[in-house]
């Protein structure tokens, strides 16, 4: 339901990194994922 959400948004990866969402769920993987393309991955952490 995330990815669909943003897709249909047309959300940036900065607005998906920078979006709220509850812990431990598909969406805070896709945000996580998002982050990544603008963050250094090794100052991301290992466990969130």
């Amino acid at each position: 339901a995330a990815g669909v959400y943003i897709l249909e948004a047309g959300m940036t990866t900065a607005q998906v990194a920078a979006a709220w969402s509850p812990y431990l769920t598909m969406a805070e993987g896709i945000r996580i994922a998002a982050k990544a393309f603008t963050t250094d991955v090794s100052k991301l952490s290992c466990c969130a």
